[in-house]
């Protein structure tokens, strides 16, 4: 299923999981970030 990435096959492989792992980290702190933002906002409405 993977292609023969030969000798470079361990970098490659790492780059993509540090990719991940970097794109999940933005996404779960933006996700927390607007979780925050939006209860903030309820608080100022509501006086």
């Amino acid at each position: 299923m993977l292609p023969d990435l030969g000798p470079r096959a361990v970098y490659v492989l790492l780059s993509y999981g540090v990719t991940l792992v970097l794109l999940a980290a933005i996404i779960g702190l933006s996700a927390r970030r607007a979780i925050k933002v939006r209860r903030a906002l309820e608080e100022i409405e509501n006086g």
